[in-house]
């Protein structure tokens, strides 16, 4: 076996500096009070519901409704909820004081109801998105697309999922 240059002791007192080091850093980084800085931060609580969701994200605003302005598609009913294919289309100008900026898909009975935001600029030329999301059960999705002037529209589909895809939330 090479001998390395390190005896026992060497390693010991190098294993300690570590650990000592970790110790310092997790209690700087993972405080208990983090968690509650967090919620301020914007970030989503755990089991979070719907309805806090939408004031976390969208304050006091009002949804105007995106009914032939935003293209919602989703199966009515999904076979295994986590693999659901959806489609946003929006007809919203991309140009301009008042363009498409985000587009939100929110799933109503998650346990995170968040599920997507993509970010758009003038350069993206069309707001649309095509991809898959996991659903915990039967629920409505909605669609919510963001102007860069803050006015908000909204759709929304019923979806009902045969075979969860992700923990339910709690009930209550």
């Amino acid at each position: 076996m090479a001998d390395l240059g390190i005896n026992r002791r060497s390693f010991l007192r190098a294993l300690a500096g570590l650990l000592a080091g970790a110790a310092a850093l997790k209690g700087s980084c993972f405080a208990p009070n983090s968690w509650g800085q967090a919620s301020a931060s914007g970030l989503p609580q755990p089991d979070e519901p719907v309805d806090a969701t939408l004031k976390r994200l969208f304050g006091a605003r009002s949804f105007q409704s995106g009914e032939g302005k935003i293209k919602l598609e989703l199966p009515l009913i999904a076979e295994d909820g986590g693999n659901v294919a959806v489609t946003v289309d929006s007809s919203l100008s991309m140009s301009g004081a008042a363009r498409v900026s985000s587009v939100y898909i929110i799933s109503d009975k998650n346990r995170r109801p968040m599920l997507m935001k993509f970010s758009f600029t003038p350069d993206s030329g069309r707001a649309f998105i095509a991809t898959s999301i996991r659903l915990a059960t039967t629920t409505d999705v909605r669609a919510i697309v963001e102007m860069s002037d803050g006015t908000l529209y909204a759709v929304s589909r019923h979806v009902r999922v045969t075979i969860s895809g992700c923990d339910l939330p709690p009930s209550g």
